[in-house]
């Protein structure tokens, strides 16, 4: 019988982790002896919990599988909530495992380090933003209760929380179980299936729309294929940006409502009928938009539920609707007056003494992808988010709603650990965060590209309140500090510059490469400035409303 470490790591490898995020502590110290021995997953320390949590959270959403982050009682699981939360809204499932006291020092009578209010607050701290919780203090149960918890992480892409005794690390165990998928019931499938595909027969310009979901449960070529077969067009929401990058021939690009390419917001807001699948309804999705959700033209699929009008399935899981629907469906002639109506990307960076602005950056990462070919990326929140919109469809991970600060480089640093190298665009305020996070990249030859967009300031706070002085920064020089943290550093000003920059980064192997791009406090891209103005318009509507 295997101890409860290795049946618990054994067990998050079956359910599809391919590493762990973490930093140790006290309380987790014996968990971590195991996780080193005995190399059944790989693992990543980093300096600061929030971190390990971003960085867990993009693993999660690039690979498929959960992400695992592993922390200390206490001081180490409440430094992680925010990452948590963060993963919680944007329906990432990430595992989150925290060391805690074991049964004699709860017993103890006298308050433990670490400890707030009871031994239990943390635990119910966590019951706030994660879907399933277990606390492993039976040796005969644990197995089970990991199965149950692990299970809800993937089936409804959500984090959850498992609290680990330290006294508890080495109890024989029985394996943990790889519990069978909760599928459909099927002659609900049949009939929402059937539902679905007669509002689209009825339809006479249907489009479809989808978001984080779809990547969450490894379903965008299944998504892709179904739209060829009913010729559909398919855009992607602000959160779901960089999702169907290989499905060129259906994709017409991504919905900003005012903000976006106007043909693009034509499309949607003149459909007859809106598909969302795997769609979040938040603000950054629908703030610029006037009659997206409307339930009279809309089909809702995400969460495991499915409403048609005033119709709604439960229970009913996004994949399995998707293969319902291609069991079904029968192929109609795309529709090629509704599609191909994306933006066309910014290409051909002057290479002239110039200043740089924030769209520059675009059109220069643009130039190198087709230079080098696509990168896959991280963003922070900020303009560097709405630069990307300006970028080829390329894959991406970002907090496009729940938009928490610090996301990027450590988001960059967990998707360089699962093996792929990627371009992270950042803003000199989230990186004064967590851009330190880079000082861990040498111990483990990960070499992402950082491109740090330095305005000295809080740009994306400005843009809403220009007045505030508070919004300005000071110039803290990230470059010069790149060597000192194992990498390479480059501050440009010019367009000549940033695209030489960018051609030595992708060359330069083994070391991060810290690109740190000049620009004037004010410029925007293109995107922030339709987004600013269309959102300030729509708030004066509500308020006369």
């Amino acid at each position: 019988m295997p101890t409860l470490a290795n049946a618990l790591l054994e067990g998050l490898r079956d359910h599809g982790a391919r590493e762990i995020f973490g930093i140790p502590g006290d309380f987790v110290l014996p968990f971590f002896k195991t996780i080193e021995e005995s190399n059944i997953l790989p693992y990543f320390t980093l300096s600061h919990e929030p971190a390990v949590g971003f960085a867990a959270d993009a693993a999660a959403r690039y690979h498929g599988g959960v992400g695992v982050a592993v922390v200390t009682y206490g001081a180490g699981a409440f430094n992680l909530v925010n990452s948590i939360a963060g993963a919680y809204a944007e329906r990432s499932p990430v595992v989150v495992i925290a060391g805690a006291p074991g049964a004699r020092e709860r017993a103890g009578g006298y308050l433990l380090h670490h400890q707030v209010r009871t031994v239990d607050t943390q635990l119910a701290v966590f019951r706030e933003f994660t879907c399933d919780q277990a606390v492993l203090t039976d040796a005969a149960t644990a197995p089970a209760e990991i199965a149950r918890v692990l299970r809800n992480a993937l089936e409804m892409s959500l984090p959850v929380y498992i609290e680990f005794p330290r006294d508890m690390v080495d109890a024989r165990v029985e394996p943990v179980p790889l519990l069978p998928r909760r599928a459909a019931d099927p002659e609900a499938l049949a009939e929402c299936a059937e539902e679905v595909l007669a509002r689209i027969a009825n339809a006479a310009s249907p489009v479809l729309m989808v978001d984080v979901e779809i990547r969450r449960y490894g379903i965008e070529e299944q998504v892709a294929a179904l739209a060829r077969k009913l010729g559909l067009p398919v855009v992607t929401t602000f959160m779901g940006r960089g999702l169907l990058e290989a499905a060129g021939d259906v994709f017409a690009g991504t919905y900003l409502g005012a903000a976006g390419d106007p043909a693009v917001t034509r499309l949607v807001e003149d459909a007859d009928l809106l598909l969302l699948f795997g769609v979040i309804l938040s603000d950054t999705n629908f703030a610029l938009s006037n009659r997206v959700t409307d339930p009279r033209r809309t089909i809702f699929a995400a969460g495991r539920e499915v409403q048609i009008g005033h119709h709604i399935y439960r229970d009913l899981p996004l994949a399995d609707l998707i293969a319902g629907l291609d069991a079904r469906a029968k192929h109609r002639a795309p529709r090629q007056s509704r599609a191909g109506a994306g933006i066309v990307y910014p290409r051909g960076l002057p290479a002239d003494d110039q200043p740089i602005a924030p769209s520059d950056i675009a059109c220069a990462i643009n130039d190198l992808f087709d230079r080098h070919g696509k990168m896959p990326m991280t963003a922070d929140i900020g303009d560097c988010l709405f630069t990307a919109m300006e970028i080829d469809n390329t894959a991406l991970a970002a907090p496009g709603y729940y938009a928490g600060m610090g996301f990027g480089v450590p988001a960059g640093f967990g998707v360089a650990a699962t093996g792929l190298r990627p371009l992270v665009l950042v803003g000199d305020g989230a990186f004064q965060m967590t851009g330190w996070e880079l000082g861990n990249c040498r111990r483990y030859g990960l070499d992402p590209i950082v491109v740090l967009f330095n305005n000295c300031s809080w740009e994306m706070l400005r843009v809403f309140q220009p007045e505030s002085r508070f919004n300005d920064l000071d110039d803290w020089h990230f470059a010069d500090i790149a060597h000192s943290l194992g990498g390479i550093g480059e501050r440009v000003t010019t367009r000549r510059q940033l695209a030489a920059a960018l051609d030595r980064a992708v060359a330069q192997r083994g070391q991060f490469s810290l690109i740190e791009v000049m620009l004037p406090r004010g410029a925007t891209s293109d995107t922030l400035a339709r987004f600013v103005t269309g959102f300030k318009a729509a708030r004066e509507r509500m308020a006369k409303s």
